[in-house]
């Protein structure tokens, strides 16, 4: 793929990730009857380790999430490292009460080892989540996230060669799987760590 073709899809992206988060974000901001936005629900995927885990697992403790894949150029890793520094920039009571959780929206490349490799660069504790191609959109939908395969010009449909336009946005989820609130593409580690911190001091 030349330099100018690559140039072309990310603008591409851009621009339709612009409008789609946008979007999102009005979804985002719908509730349902009991007043708690509708963001989160049952999923069974696979860890790292290649354990089936479900959102049970997960109960106990608070959850920072984020859906995204591991071929990802920029936006990704960045969101990451966003979510590991602010994770350490924490009072460390609080740290230990939170689960950083990556989703894949790539399962097809996206292997247990794809993720395995991955999310130690973002944080020692980070879980990475994989599965099916059914597993991970349930996933995907139950979070509201928006995600699709943009195919280079020219590629044929089987191609290995190709971006995910998808929503980015960190969740925050309680002890019992529900959302509490959500950070924008851009926040920084330090509003994060003081949102967070905010939010579990006030929900316990």
């Amino acid at each position: 793929m030349s330099k100018k073709t690559l140039l072309a899809i990310l603008g591409i992206a851009l621009v339709l990730g612009i409008g789609l988060t946008y979007r999102l974000m009005m979804m985002g901001t719908e509730t349902n009857s009991s007043g708690a936005a509708s963001i989160g629900g049952p999923f069974e995927l696979v860890n790292q380790d290649g354990e089936t885990v479900t959102q049970d697992d997960f109960k106990g403790k608070y959850m920072l999430t984020y859906f995204g894949y591991t071929f990802c150029p920029d936006v990704c890793p960045t969101e990451l490292q966003v979510m590991g520094t602010a994770l350490d920039m924490m009072p460390q009571d609080i740290a230990d009460e939170i689960t950083p959780v990556f989703f894949t929206v790539d399962p097809e490349r996206d292997t247990v080892e794809a993720v395995a490799e991955y999310v130690p660069y973002f944080h020692d504790r980070m879980v990475g989540l994989t599965g099916t191609v059914e597993q991970t959109t349930a996933a995907a939908k139950a979070f509201r996230v928006y995600y699709a395969k943009a195919i280079p010009e020219g590629e044929p449909e089987d191609t290995d060669t190709y971006l995910m336009d998808h929503s980015s946005f960190v969740y925050l989820m309680d002890r019992e799987g529900k959302f509490v609130r959500h950070f924008n593409y851009g926040t920084s580690p330090e509003d994060m760590a003081k949102g967070v911190t905010e939010a579990i001091k006030k929900n316990g």
